[in-house]
């Protein structure tokens, strides 16, 4: 390909809303251009970057026996009705209607459309198991896209759904998956973590996510400092916390605590660590239909909810939100001083939960449901009827629940970009749809279902978070738009452009992806663009022709080294290329 044909046009100004420099080098190295709030035209670079990808995913996927589909982009609304999702999904779901008022979504996932697939063809346990994958573009209407391609409304992605006759198969899809991501991801050049997740709106267990550690990214993980485990914050574990200090010695009582309101100040009054005091935390619980309900969190006054958490343990609640005081106030409880003893008397709320660190506690401090005062020596281990459930957040210094207390592993935390996530969903789809099969004793059973994505699109910008300087991009040979940049210094230079054009037909005949910066622009002009673009190799042939050398210029280090123009020459840059 000569430049002087191909259509990059490289800006020298950085866009103003590109706070990320993937953000920033994609646009000003031509590979996409922005047409509408999250949504991106992409150019013939980043055409070619993003084939690349596809070809690595489609290969590896294609090894596990995987078979490719294309689904439509736009899906009848009644399959969305049907599994349920069709509010509960939120406004990301962009609706509408055509001529005929019949309603319909952009798909932003598509586990309706191939259950209701799979349910037309699939009849019997000996056609099982079965694996369909898709790279298809799909739209959700994020209410604030930002960060370029990493978070856009309109994007590529790879998701694919296997479907099995038992848990065993599905677990077992699971691993090669997690086995295939892990190849597709390394290939890629990236450095990345699999972490255990929540699953979120998809629904399902055994939810893990490939997160790939940058600075930038939105996610924050706990990772262990001694083994592989990382995981959510929604989803971390830790080795139950245990006290640094001895706990406060009194029997069961209430005492009088004025102006203790807070954690801090309760801590004070009594002089005793606020590991040993219990922490109401009030939220609002929303559910479908429009109704709502109060909803009470019990942990240790050290500790912080995890609101992905404890949305999770309330059965049926789309979201929680605050409570305010006048809320709380009006079902006869007093802020700074609630507690666990009568209170669904108090309030009859069937949602009262404490985190599982607290099960069989003693020696504890606890609201008593009346203004200016607390119980103290509170034994959890005689209360009957408590709802224990994981509710904190973990945070950096915690011990590891994989290495276990002999290796004492610490956590700590870091920023990630989620480019894969898995699933093992079961049977909420097949169910919904009533998509079923006979299993070995005739026996109609709904399928178990495995889910798998990857952030197409979203992957040029996370694999340049991690490989990027001041002057660009620095893409790795696996999946650069081209491999060798044959910058040409002076093209009214006859002997210059000759060889150049001699060498670039050579290297194209060996199988070497190139590029002939044949335009009459300035030297330094070329350059600033090989190093924006961030092609892995360049070539420059100026005035060291006459003294029979060229230059090989290394973009990843810049390292520049000569070359001898008239001997081997196209030895030398295989050897060099590594082809």
């Amino acid at each position: 390909m000569k430049f002087s044909n191909f259509f990059a046009p490289t800006l020298k100004e950085k866009p103003k809303d590109a706070f990320l420099k993937s953000h920033e080098y994609l646009i000003r190295g031509g590979f996409i251009q922005q047409i509408g709030s999250g949504i991106y035209n992409f150019l013939p670079l980043g055409v070619r970057v993003l084939e690349k990808i596809k070809a690595i995913i489609q290969e590896e996927m294609n090894k596990t026996g995987a078979l490719e589909v294309s689904l439509g982009f736009v899906t009848a609304a009644s399959l969305w009705q049907k599994s349920g999702r069709y509010e509960r999904y939120g406004k990301e779901l962009l609706r509408f209607k055509d001529r005929k008022e019949n309603e319909f979504v952009l798909g932003p996932t598509y586990e309706e459309v191939i259950t209701e697939l799979i349910k037309s063809y699939i009849k019997s346990y000996k056609q099982l198991p079965l694996h369909l994958y898709q790279i298809n573009l799909k739209f959700r209407d994020e209410i604030r896209p930002r960060f370029g391609v990493i978070r856009g409304r309109e994007f590529l992605m790879k998701d694919g759904y296997s479907f099995h006759g038992s848990k065993e198969d599905l677990k077992r899809e699971f691993n090669v998956m997690e086995e295939t991501y892990t190849r597709i991801f390394t290939r890629l050049g990236l450095e990345f973590r699999v972490v255990e997740a929540d699953s979120g709106a998809i629904g399902g267990s055994g939810s893990k996510e490939f997160m790939v550690l940058a600075q930038s990214g939105e996610d924050t993980i706990c990772v262990c400092n001694k083994c592989q485990y990382a995981a959510n914050l929604e989803a971390a574990r830790r080795i139950k916390k245990t006290a640094k200090t001895p706990p406060p010695q009194a029997d069961f009582a209430k005492f009088h605590t004025p102006n203790t309101t807070t954690i801090e100040s309760l801590a004070e009054f009594f002089k005793v660590d606020s590991f040993w005091t219990i922490k109401a935390v009030v939220k609002k619980a929303l559910f479908e239909k429009g109704e709502s309900a109060l909803v009470f969190f019990f942990i240790r006054g050290c500790e912080t909810l995890n609101v992905t958490k404890a949305l999770n343990a309330i059965a049926g609640a789309n979201d929680i939100i605050e409570a305010s005081e006048e809320e709380i106030r009006s079902v006869g409880l007093c802020p700074g001083y609630i507690g666990a003893y009568a209170l669904r008397n108090i309030t009859q709320s069937p949602y009262i939960y404490f985190d599982k660190e607290l099960e069989d506690c003693k020696h504890l401090i606890m609201g008593a449901n009346e203004e200016d005062y607390h119980f103290v020596g509170v034994d959890l281990s005689l209360c009957e009827g408590i709802e224990f459930r994981d509710l904190i957040e973990v945070k950096a210094g915690d011990l590891c629940p994989k290495c276990g207390e002999d290796k004492q592993g610490e956590l700590y935390l870091t920023q990630g970009i989620e480019v894969g996530h898995i699933f093992q969903l079961g049977d909420k789809y097949s169910s919904a749809f009533e998509a079923f099969f006979l299993d070995e004793s005739g026996r109609s059973k709904p399928f178990l279902m495995g889910c798998y994505g990857i952030g197409v699109s979203r992957l040029l910008g996370a694999i340049i978070e991690q490989h990027y300087d001041e002057r660009g991009m620095q893409w790795n040979k696996a999946i650069a738009p081209f491999t060798l940049d044959i910058i040409v210094s002076n093209i009214k230079d006859t002997q210059q452009m000759e060889y150049a054009r001699n060498l670039y037909r050579a290297l194209q005949e060996r199988g070497i992806e190139c590029i002939l910066d044949d335009r009459e622009e300035r030297y330094g002009a070329k350059i600033a663009d090989f190093e924006l673009i961030g092609i892995p190799y360049a070539l420059i042939v100026g005035k060291g022709l006459n003294e029979g050398n060229i230059e090989f210029i290394q973009r990843k280090n810049l390292l520049k080294e000569k070359l001898d123009s008239r001997d081997c020459v196209v030895e030398k840059i295989l050897e060099r290329i590594g082809s």
